[in-house]
């Protein structure tokens, strides 16, 4: 790896935000060590469903560009799903018109389309989209990473000032209200339940009146059903009747859901923020932090796009 010290960075996250941002660091010559609190299957991103689409982050263009960014990255790592852990997966969007999704993703989603009667009882668009495997994903994340030359560090930090290079990239999600501190950071809490899947192999996402989402994604290891959105509850604890009401929706888009011996119930809670901070600033020291936080329910989705662009920061 070329360079010395003055070319080393600390990330400080180990999501897929942390991870990602990592990766294009250290495949771009810089010597990265990643400080992670958690390992990576107990991250929030490990918990996520995950289906590329820019759902609760703001501002909303720039969510979208930065997502286009990641989808081309996505189609490419569908190639090798059992590696990467990303498949590329058809799905309706329910409660969503053409018109109001054409505009941005025309030309970027072939077979973009009306969904049918049959396919969708209510208004919806169909769409072939990265569905990614989290827990793989981001063991491979970690995999790429280190081949870069990338160390990864599990330790808990009390202030940025800790981390000892030139450097520091704030990927701390949630922990950024506490570490910046960042009073705007709030946890959107997400509840899913895992089922044995009874021969699911389309993705679908509903939203009721009362602006409840629900959601069925096939995984390797089960179909995962949601989900949540509370605001500003920290709780880890999974919820009995929060579960049971999500199987109900479910069963009642798919009935062949009710019934399904379920094997996990998760819990995550996304960062919000009213808009995703990605911007240069300065340790008390002068020494140049990067922050890259408040991706909301969208981390996945945007998380090449918003490293790249992090990437820029970092070298000015």
């Amino acid at each position: 790896m070329a360079g010395g010290a003055s070319d080393e960075i600390v990330v400080v996250g180990g999501g897929v935000v942390g991870l990602t941002t990592g990766v294009v660091l250290a495949e771009g010559g810089r010597r990265v060590r990643l400080w992670t609190r958690d390992a990576p299957g107990a991250t929030t991103s490990a918990v996520a469903g995950a289906l590329w689409w820019p759902y609760r982050i703001e501002p909303a263009g720039a969510a979208r560009a930065w997502a286009l960014r990641s989808l081309e990255v996505y189609e490419e790592l569908a190639g090798r799903p059992g590696s990467t852990g990303v498949r590329m997966v058809e799905g309706v969007l329910g409660e969503t018109r053409l018109d109001e999704v054409a505009g941005w993703l025309a030309g970027r989603v072939p077979g973009l389309r009306a969904s049918t009667a049959g396919e969708y009882a209510g208004t919806g668009v169909r769409a072939r989209l990265p569905l990614i495997d989290m827990p793989a994903h981001l063991a491979w994340l970690r995999e790429r990473f280190e081949a870069a030359g990338g160390v990864v560090e599990e330790r808990a930090v009390s202030s940025f000032a800790e981390a000892d290079a030139p450097v520091v990239v704030n990927c701390t999600g949630l922990a950024a209200r506490e570490l910046v501190p960042d009073p705007s950071v709030r946890p959107v809490r997400g509840q899913l339940v895992v089922v044995e899947n009874p021969g699911i192999d389309t993705w679908l996402v509903s939203v009721d009146a009362a602006g409840r989402y629900t959601y069925l994604f096939p995984q390797p290891g089960g179909l995962v059903l949601g989900g949540t959105a509370e605001e500003d509850d920290w709780s880890l604890e999974p919820d009995p009747a929060t579960a049971e009401a999500i199987v109900a929706r479910c069963a009642a888009l798919r009935p062949e859901v009710a019934g399904a011996k379920v094997l996990a119930h998760r819990v995550g809670l996304r960062p919000a923020r009213p808009a995703v901070r990605l911007e240069r600033d300065a340790l008390p020291d002068g020494r140049l932090l990067v922050h890259h936080y408040g991706h909301g329910g969208a981390g996945v989705t945007v998380a090449w796009g918003c490293a790249r662009e992090a990437a820029r920061l970092v070298t000015g």
